[in-house]
């Protein structure tokens, strides 16, 4: 057991209840503090209603009463309207195809895993998101950055393009968060991957990567009169801000 994760919460929404329970004793084994729902109802009662306070959720994505990504949403937004940072989701599905991956990665979530899968792998997952949250804390005199028309608050997760906030997935923030900490600077494809997963670069592709970096610049490049902020280096990776400040 590690001791380091006892006080570390999570939510895990699952409506196959053998398995829901095998992975509730397995993250329990490790751990973690675990509340379990069965569907989105129990779901949104436990954090909206309840006021349960996770670390993580753990989310399947058919569920008997909507999707997991309906729920994501809701989550996210509710998080949003109170100006606090969203909960990181790792979604669980039976479909694999990269259509059903890129939707759950763009509509907010941190990881995808495809059923079956090894429950080592999921609990693997779970410590890198969890990894990943904790190295987004900044310290507060250096909480916001800008960078020409961008300026992003580390912090509170929340960014600006000439004064008007935009909204931006879970994803695209990170990848914006580390192309403005690097700001004039060339950023590979790999530190990008890494940034993202956590040194675990087989769990995204190039194809997926080039998906999020387009849809990143259609909210901050969609303007006429707005510059090129996202710069490609081919076959090296990409230089935020390439005219400076």
């Amino acid at each position: 057991m590690n001791q380091n994760n006892k006080q570390t919460a999570i939510l895990l929404v699952e409506d196959d209840a053998a398995l829901g329970m095998g992975l509730e004793y397995a993250l329990q084994s490790e751990g973690y503090i675990v509340r379990s729902a069965g569907n989105l109802t129990e779901a949104r009662k436990e954090v909206f209603t309840r006021q349960f306070e996770p670390d993580l959720i753990i989310l399947d994505v058919m569920l008997p009463d909507g999707t997991g990504y309906d729920f994501c949403r809701e989550a996210a937004n509710w998080r949003k309207n109170r100006s606090l940072h969203p909960w990181p989701v790792i979604f669980l599905s039976a479909c694999d195809s990269e259509a059903n991956i890129v939707m759950g990665l763009d509509g907010g979530g941190d990881d995808y895993i495809t059923k079956p899968f090894r429950i080592r792998e999921l609990i693997s997952r779970v410590q890198a998101v969890l990894r990943r949250r904790e190295n987004t804390i900044t310290p507060a005199n250096d909480t916001i950055i800008s960078c020409g028309p961008v300026k992003v608050d580390l912090q509170d997760y929340r960014v600006w393009l000439q004064d008007e906030e935009l909204t931006l997935t879970v994803m695209e923030f990170r990848l914006l968060s580390c192309l403005i900490r690097n700001r004039g600077r060339i950023v590979s494809r790999q530190l990008l991957l890494q940034t993202l997963w956590d040194d675990r670069g087989e769990y995204i592709d190039d194809n997926t990567l080039s998906v999020h970096i387009s849809h990143l610049r259609d909210k901050l490049e969609s303007g006429k009169d707005l510059p090129q902020l996202i710069q490609t280096v081919r076959g090296v990776g990409y230089r935020f801000c390439p005219e400076g400040e």
